[in-house]
Parts: C-alpha cells; sequence; structure tokens
C-alpha cells in the first residue's frame, strides 16, 4: 500500500465509496464516465466469498468479470445504508440488494440473498481494500446443504412456523 499523502474526511472517504457501489449498479462505469478500476489503488484488495483475495487492478478486474458475469443486473438500496465511520481510514458499509442473476432473481427481505457488509479502506480518494462480505447464493439454489432453506425459501429474520 502506498504512503498516504492527502487528508480525507469520513464524508470524502464515504462518497469514494457510494461512487463504488453506484457504479457496480451502473454496468462498471462511474458518474464521470470512468471505469470501476479507477477507483482503486493500484496495489489495492479485494476479498469475495467463495472467489478469494484479489490483489491489484488485474486481479481485482478478474474478480469483478467473473462476479459480474453472473448478473444480470443489481441494485443497492442507498438509501437504508448503515455506514460505521471510524474516524479512520477503514469503516464499514451494510446494506442490501436486489437483482437478477443468471440462476434467478433476488431481494433482501423476500429471498435470504441480498444483505451484505463491505469494509474498506480508502486512503488519497482511492479504495485500498474493500472486503465484501455476503452470500454469494444470489439465487437460493444452493438449499440442499441447509434443512431451514428446503424449499421455503425465506428470508432468514421471518420466524420459523
Amino acid at each position: 500500500m502506498a504512503i498516504s499523502t492527502e487528508t480525507m474526511t469520513d464524508e470524502q472517504r464515504k462518497s469514494v465509496a457510494l461512487e463504488y457501489l453506484k457504479a457496480f449498479d451502473n454496468g462498471g462505469v462511474t458518474s464521470t464516465g470512468d471505469g470501476i478500476l479507477d477507483l482503486f489503488a493500484d496495489d489495492a484488495q479485494v476479498y469475495f466469498p467463495k472467489w478469494g483475495l484479489a490483489t491489484g487492478k488485474d486481479q481485482i478486474g478478474q474478480l469483478f468479470g467473473d462476479v459480474g458475469g453472473t448478473l444480470t443486473s443489481i441494485t443497492h438500496d442507498y438509501a437504508n445504508f448503515n455506514w460505521v465511520m471510524t474516524g479512520g481510514d477503514v469503516f464499514a458499509c451494510e446494506g442490501t440488494s436486489y437483482g437478477e442473476h443468471r440462476d434467478g432473481s433476488w431481494r433482501a427481505g423476500v429471498t435470504h440473498a441480498g444483505r451484505w457488509c463491505d469494509v474498506f479502506e480508502v486512503r488519497d480518494f482511492k479504495i485500498q481494500r474493500c472486503f465484501i462480505y455476503l452470500d454469494p447464493d444470489y439465487a437460493g439454489v444452493d438449499t440442499d446443504r441447509y434443512p431451514w432453506l428446503g424449499a421455503n425459501d425465506r428470508d432468514a429474520s421471518t420466524p420459523l412456523p
């Protein structure tokens, strides 16, 4: 990771993370028309469950291509984000999303997918690290291993009958 040269406020860090999430919803294009990888430091790291750790823009591009290639559409629910700002470079954003996966659709609160938490590290107006925590089974087809899901595809917060 590069040595920090610019001081940033929590709001500035949050704006970089928001630009990233909106670009993901926009097929990898930022609000300025740049590519999503332009938001990352050259030696950044991104973690995605069941993909692993990507280091550097080439690997991050591969990760986003692999994951994005399974999605027809995704929309993050920006109005309901829960930001956990620390006053430092590392912070978290918890939220929900909905969309269409190649195996089917998902929506938080309706299916078990769609709830996520990202832990960001942002310095010098670049994402240094983004660790994504979610269930990558967007369409909810991996039910055989989880008896509480079975044929009853429901949100985990719904009480059992």
